[in-house]
């Protein structure tokens, strides 16, 4: 079964919604940003979580690439 971050990712690669992939990778970027920083506590595996789920929005936004119209030699009018 799917993890909650795939089937996200899944959904907005079918609705083709770049933007929400990207606010998604902005959000999981600042939040392992802020755990790397912080000190007192072991967070290597939230970290290692959230890089796994930074590692499939990526793999998703490869997708929607793969899929716009200027990646198959096609050029919008």
């Amino acid at each position: 079964m799917p993890s909650a971050i795939e089937q996200i990712v899944d959904a907005y690669v079918r609705l083709k919604n770049r933007r929400g992939l990207d606010e998604l990778m902005m959000h999981r970027q600042r939040l392992a940003v802020d755990l790397k920083s912080r000190s007192g506590y072991d967070f290597s595996l939230p970290i290692g979580k959230i890089d796994e789920e930074i590692a499939i929005i990526e793999e998703g936004l490869s997708r929607l690439k793969a899929q716009s119209p200027d990646s198959r030699g096609i050029r919008p009018i």
